[in-house]
């Protein structure tokens, strides 16, 4: 193991004074080190490694985009070789951009992703020292832990791709370079890695060739690097846009693409906004739930009027139709197993463009979402088709939790807990119950075994909403969506026939108005219900449980899944949280409060000592403070008898914050009160109209392992407060 000593990080203005004048040993000497430029006003910056750190650094210092950043930082270690510095500043671009603090100027090609020795044992250990110290300095928000349940992480387009992946991505850019291709259809089940891809051509048709890095594509790479010079000779500034048919997953996307540089929150569209205007490039992610003129409510009228537009016979014309007319190239991401409703463009619309002479098609067959793998994935299709032999036994991985759970208590308490534990844990059902509380939120929609559940309050961003872990989403709000954990509910609409050996439909208890009309054969219904049930088990990263309410069913489903068995899943974790928001001209408060990084600390009043000067580095704010932290609690990140910036609290989540918290329930108010650091996160219960916190944790972050988390009751919540929220370590 490599101590948190093992590596430094010096930070210096960016300019040919500071640069001709480093005294860094690994600097001057041609060690491999990773350097970090970055600017605290236009939030940008931007990572890279190297054995010439002087020489590099003069080269980006004439890079008119470069030359802008006012800051550059140096991270170097005697243990560092090529391999390490080459996977750290890979880990420092994704979760960096992940952070969402500064805007990335690198390109996204060239992130590695490669093995070397001790690459786990070591190296992963010394990224999360240099993560802690530059959280330490500011320049970081967040914990790992949170970035990676984060969407701006999970849709990232800096993400190394798998050869599978690169395969498609070269055969969209000979297809956008051949002028007798107009569409290129990329096929994938779901967790195949499509929406990655997608936004990883965006981002790559957004860039400057420049900012490109090569390494990582092998014998390929000098072949790429000329068809991208060729691509951008063809189309220097296109115009392009991603279409996302599902309002939730396109309202997401847009916060994605709003912060990654060179890209815009208005490149992502629905489907009607096509009609506006013609495009170089069309992107179509989950082109499978593009729409026909079927079931579609209060959109039939705008439907209409955009075939009328395009010179489209309204009853024939279809959103896929409208891409192919307004675009000069297209790209559709397609799973026919993943159409869900009749509103839905037939399979065979798109048959018929793929069998056009200006079509090319790219398979994705790796699983990239489940831990299962595509045996995983395999698995499920055969269960629900009912293809599993008798003899076989029930599916078991050690990577990934698949269990069937006859109570429903129980189903939703280890959900939960696996919320607390890692995050993005989600109930989610099939439309097998209807939606009042949409029109009465005093009601609730969902009764099973006396329990009762609220459909999902929100339409948009569901699966991130603060409500979600208490309500239950359904194929609408989850399609698209990661999870670490799904709880799949099997509504009163599915049922299974053992003289048949076949999975049944009721029609009568399935609710999607808009689902269900316009089918006239049963089977179409129930090819429907399968794809919605596919797809949503398809949603669980680490795990997915399953609750059946049909007894034949859940008869059917016990014999090919393991029962949860109560103490199966470690249950022993607190969640590592995180800190959000960063604002960075002279002096602010230092005050004599000298907060315990430990426990509260003892008894003491609060006043002025005396004002201290901020760093030039540091943007001026009056709501800034300042004060000693004392203890080793947080040391992975302050040490103990460091001056630390703080910045009033004013309100918003805190949960994911390092904070400066009040605890008078502890100490007499008459007195003093009693003060810690630590970083935030809660647990909330919903009424009606309101929230309340059930509990508050407060973690440490240190290296000494004795120190326990404070944990807050919802009785002893009274005469807590949150001060402040932590920017930077001063001295």
């Amino acid at each position: 193991m490599m101590d948190n000593e093992a590596f430094q990080i010096e930070r210096h203005n960016f300019d040919i004074t500071n640069i001709e004048s480093l005294e860094n040993h690994y600097a001057n000497n041609f060690w491999p080190i990773v350097y970090l430029l970055s600017d605290d006003n236009i939030k940008e910056a931007y990572i890279g490694e190297t054995t010439d750190a002087a020489n590099r650094l003069k080269t980006h210092l004439k890079n008119n985009k470069k030359n802008k950043l006012t800051t550059f930082r140096l991270i170097s270690s005697l243990r560092f070789n090529k391999s390490a510095t080459l996977d750290i500043e890979s880990l420092l671009i994704k979760y960096i951009s992940g952070d969402g603090q500064y805007r990335l100027l690198n390109g996204n090609l060239g992130i590695a992703n490669h093995n070397y020795y001790q690459k786990k044992d070591i190296y992963w250990n010394v990224f999360k020292n240099i993560w802690d110290g530059l959280r330490s300095e500011g320049l970081v928000k967040h914990s790992l832990q949170y970035i990676d349940n984060s969407d701006l992480f999970k849709f990232s387009p800096y993400k190394s791709l798998t050869q599978e992946q690169k395969n498609g991505l070269y055969l969209i850019i000979r297809n956008l370079l051949d002028d007798s291709i107009s569409n290129t259809i990329i096929e994938g089940g779901a967790g195949t890695g499509k929406t990655i891809l997608a936004i990883f051509l965006f981002k790559l048709l957004n860039s400057d060739n420049s900012d490109f890095n090569y390494r990582d594509f092998g014998d390929d790479e000098m072949e790429l690097k000329f068809e991208l010079d060729k691509l951008k000779l063809k189309f220097p500034e296109p115009k392009m846009a991603l279409v996302v048919p599902m309002s939730s997953l396109r309202n997401t996307l847009k916060r994605v693409f709003k912060n990654i540089k060179g890209l815009k929150a208005s490149m992502v569209i629905g489907p009607a906004e096509v009609a506006k205007s013609k495009y170089d490039i069309i992107v179509v992610d989950e082109s499978h739930r593009l729409r026909r003129r079927v079931n579609l409510g209060a959109y039939f009228g705008a439907f209409d009027k955009i075939n009328k537009k395009l010179q489209l016979d309204k009853f024939e014309g279809n959103e896929l139709a409208w891409m192919t007319m307004q675009s000069l190239k297209c790209v559709f991401f397609y799973d026919e197993n993943q159409s869900i409703k009749p509103s839905d463009v037939l399979k065979e619309d798109f048959d018929i463009l793929k069998s056009s002479n200006n079509s090319k098609i790219e398979y994705l067959q790796s699983q990239f979402r489940v831990k299962g793998g595509n045996s995983y994935v395999k698995y499920i299709d055969d269960l629900l088709n009912c293809n599993i032999e008798k003899s076989q036994d029930s599916y078991e991985n050690k990577s990934y939790e698949f269990y069937l759970f006859e109570n429903i208590e129980l189903f939703i308490s280890e959900i939960k807990q696996r919320n607390n534990e890692v995050g993005l844990s989600r109930l989610i059902a099939g439309y097998s119950w209807k939606w009042i509380s949409n029109k009465d939120d005093s009601l609730l929609d969902i009764e099973i075994e006396n329990t009762k559940l609220r459909w999902n309050s929100t339409n948009i961003d569901w699966v991130n909403s603060v409500n979600a872990i208490d309500e239950v989403g359904c194929i609408h709000t989850t399609q698209g969506y990661d999870l670490n954990y799904a709880g799949i509910i099997f509504g009163n609409e599915i049922s299974y026939s053992k003289e048949r050996n076949e999975i049944i439909i009721n029609q009568d208890n399935y609710y999607d108005i808009n689902g269900k009309q316009s089918i006239n054969n049963p089977n179409d219904l129930k090819d429907f219900i399968i794809n919605i049930y596919k797809t949503i088990m398809l949603r669980g990263i680490k795990g997915t449980y399953i609750y059946a309410c049909d007894d034949k069913l859940r008869a059917y489903l016990n014999s090919h899944i393991k029962s949860f068995q109560k103490g199966k899943i470690k249950e022993n974790k607190t969640p590592t949280l995180q800190i959000k928001d960063n604002q960075f001209i002279n002096s602010i408060p230092l005050y004599n409060l000298e907060a315990a990084a430990g426990e509260f600390s003892d008894l003491q009043s609060v006043d002025l000592n005396k004002w201290i000067e901020l760093p030039e580095y540091v943007k001026y704010s009056d709501d800034y403070f300042a004060f000693k932290v004392a203890g080793e609690s947080m040391n992975k990140i302050i040490h103990n008898g460091s001056i630390c910036l703080f910045k009033k609290y004013r309100g918003g989540s805190r949960n994911g914050k390092i904070v400066l918290v009040q605890s008078t329930e502890i100490q007499d108010n008459d007195f003093g009160s009693g003060y810690t650091v630590k970083e935030y996160s809660s647990t909330k219960s919903f009424a009606k109209d309101s929230w309340s916190h059930q509990s508050i944790i407060l973690n440490p972050q240190s290296f000494d392992k004795s120190f326990e988390s404070i944990v807050l009751s919802e009785e002893g919540l009274d005469d807590f407060k949150v001060i402040g929220t932590f920017e930077l370590v001063l001295y």
